[in-house]
């Protein structure tokens, strides 16, 4: 947890502006419930929130030039440090505010990437957070530069760090181009890694959604199911948004006895930063290889819809919504007998990844819902093992069957399974040339 320079816990005023409800928005007090927490995993102490009614934003002060010295009076009496705004603020919002309040002042944008900047712990997130960070403040180096110099550390320090935000737009912009080409050479070796994984015909199964809604949580508790499981093999859970950054790859086992491979990845929010998802959309396509994806919700939460609508349409931009998506309604066990009555078009299930509950009829709907691959393969056949072509022509098609001196030579597009349990018959050399995944 961060302690400012007097040794105590960074204390914030949270601020934002109700222009009313358009469909896409979620309401100005989940909004706000929402920004609290996000500080709290910062590492402030939330002493007070305030929210003014508006028709418009207000393009110098964001809430009016009146009500930004009403901020300041109360921001004195009660011994604030920061004021954090619900919303993105350009470069003149913070120089006037911080003018008119005498105080830090961050936005929602800025705080979130603190957070991940805090959290990031591999050479990959830490570049790609401070990737977007940069860009973020790149447009607004005017505002920042009253400030830099008197922040003192905290919330909205981390990360790039004040040194390289006071060195001019040019080389920032090159630190941009420098970020970007090692991140390009990151995304080659996970490419080479991801390519081997898709090889060897393991399955692959993505665990997306909410922050916090449970993901690592249920990750951990699927992969006990493989037999090489330990508690060394447990990705880190903690009950706070983003304690989870970092992609992680486990194996586990299906009900059948098939090995698979669970990636968890990081969790999504409402308003999520533009530029921090440019920056991770390398990782993030590590959902476009999966073969199905656990869409997790936690039906405990007030804005569950909103929260369905932020995944899938992440999903959307990552072109994931033509994979076979299982929605997973969890934490059943803090709401005993909750009927989800939305219309979902996803098989659902309800589980409680803490508890255990329902866990095992999952990997049983996962088994069910992983695509079956076929490859375009040439086969030789004994002709005393003449019985096995009607298993191959059970398959996806036979292109040609020739009745040779040394057996019957059949090209035909089978199963992974047939292709894994007659792999001998293949002729030699004629498995790379001729296969493909149908």
């Amino acid at each position: 947890m961060f302690e400012n320079k007097e040794n105590h816990r960074e204390r914030v005023l949270v601020v934002g502006v109700d222009v009313g409800i358009r469909k896409s928005d979620i309401d100005i007090e989940s909004s706000m419930k929402e920004l609290e927490e996000l500080a709290e995993a910062a590492g402030a102490e939330v002493i007070g929130s305030v929210v003014q009614k508006r028709e418009r934003i207000d393009a110098v002060f964001y809430v009016g030039k009146g009500k930004a010295e009403e901020i300041r009076n109360a921001a004195e009496e009660l011994d604030v440090d920061t004021v954090i705004f619900n919303n993105e603020l350009s470069g003149a919002q913070i120089r006037n505010l911080e003018k008119a309040m005498d105080r830090k002042i961050l936005d929602r944008t800025s705080l979130i990437l603190d957070i991940f900047a805090n959290r990031a712990a591999s050479r990959e997130g830490k570049l790609q957070v401070e990737l977007a960070q940069l860009k973020y403040r790149l447009p607004r180096l005017v505002g920042f530069s009253n400030h830099l110099s008197r922040l003192g550390g905290g919330i909205g320090t981390r990360g790039p760090g004040e040194q390289k935000l006071e060195i001019d737009r040019r080389h920032i912009l090159g630190r941009i181009h420098d970020i970007e080409k090692q991140i390009r050479e990151l995304e080659k070796v996970r490419s080479m890694k991801r390519k081997q994984r898709i090889e060897s015909n393991t399955p692959i199964v993505a665990i997306v959604g909410y922050t916090n809604a449970g993901k690592s949580t249920l990750l951990n508790s699927l992969i006990k199911s493989d037999e090489d499981y330990g508690p060394e093999k447990d990705v880190f859970v903690k009950d706070m948004l983003f304690a989870t950054l970092e992609t992680s790859l486990r194996k586990g086992t299906l009900p059948g006895g098939r090995e698979f491979i669970l990636t968890d990845t990081v969790g999504f929010v409402s308003k999520l930063p533009t530029k921090l998802v440019e920056a991770f959309k390398g990782t993030l396509e590590e959902v476009k290889y999966a073969d199905v994806l656990l869409h997790v919700l936690d039906i405990t939460n007030e804005d569950l819809e909103l929260q369905m609508k932020t995944t899938m349409d992440i999903l959307r931009d990552l072109d994931c919504l033509d994979k076979p998506i299982i929605t997973v309604l969890n934490k059943c066990d803090k709401n005993e007998g909750y009927e989800l009555m939305y219309s979902i078009d996803d098989p659902k299930i309800m589980i409680s990844a803490k508890t255990g509950y329902n866990l095992d009829k999952l990997l049983e709907m996962i088994e069910e819902h992983i695509p079956e691959k076929y490859h375009r393969i040439k086969f030789l056949l004994p002709y005393d093992e003449s019985g096995l072509m009607s298993i191959i022509f059970g398959d996806k098609g036979v292109e040609s069957i020739e009745y040779k001196q040394e057996g019957i030579e059949i090209l035909a597009s089978v199963s992974e399974k047939t292709k894994s349990k007659y792999r001998k018959y293949v002729i030699e050399g004629m498995e790379e040339e001729v296969e493909e995944e149908f």
